[in-house]
């Protein structure tokens, strides 16, 4: 069993990869962004947006660990607090914890798939490129062991990933 981590900013393929990679292991992927539209949807307010997304996606990733699955996280994890959760999570359940930090290593291509996908969008949450640039401003760099993929770059990543997972 593995707990992974796809961390990343929005638009760089993350949600892309964990699912091909999910289905290759297979794993559950358990997706903040999934949860936090949710609650807005709902209209369940909270005093810090997108804090409880992140405690419910870790208390469902608890119980498909606890059946056996593999986990995949998707979530940005942009700075140290919501990257702990993670460590502990894996740390409780006495599974390894592996990051794979998502990347798009052209700028153009990066907000070319942000906009296409803030133009598609099926509710509020999607990020513009202003807002996508505003995180960047607010991402920590990851410190640690890790697997980094530039989506742009890697012709077939999965392989890789589902190696460094395994």
């Amino acid at each position: 069993m593995v707990l992974a981590v796809f961390a990343g900013l929005p638009g760089v393929g993350k949600s892309t990869l964990a699912a091909r990679v999910a289905a290759e292991l297979p794993a559950a992927v358990l997706a903040v962004d999934t949860v936090d539209f949710t609650l807005q949807r709902y209209e369940v307010t909270e005093t810090r947006p997108g804090y409880a997304a992140y405690g419910v996606v870790a208390a469902l990733a608890e119980l498909q660990l606890h059946i056996g699955h593999h986990v995949i996280i998707d979530a940005v994890n942009p700075v140290k607090a919501a990257r702990q959760l993670w460590v502990e999570l894996s740390e409780r359940m006495k599974v390894p914890l592996r990051v794979v930090e998502v990347v798009c290593g052209d700028d153009a291509e990066h907000r070319r798939r942000v906009e296409a996908r803030y133009e598609s969008r099926d509710h509020d949450g999607i990020p513009d490129w202003v807002r996508v640039l505003e995180r960047q401003k607010e991402y920590e760099p990851y410190l640690g062991p890790r697997l980094v993929v530039d989506t742009f770059l890697a012709k077939e990543p999965v392989g890789p990933v589902v190696e460094y997972l395994s």
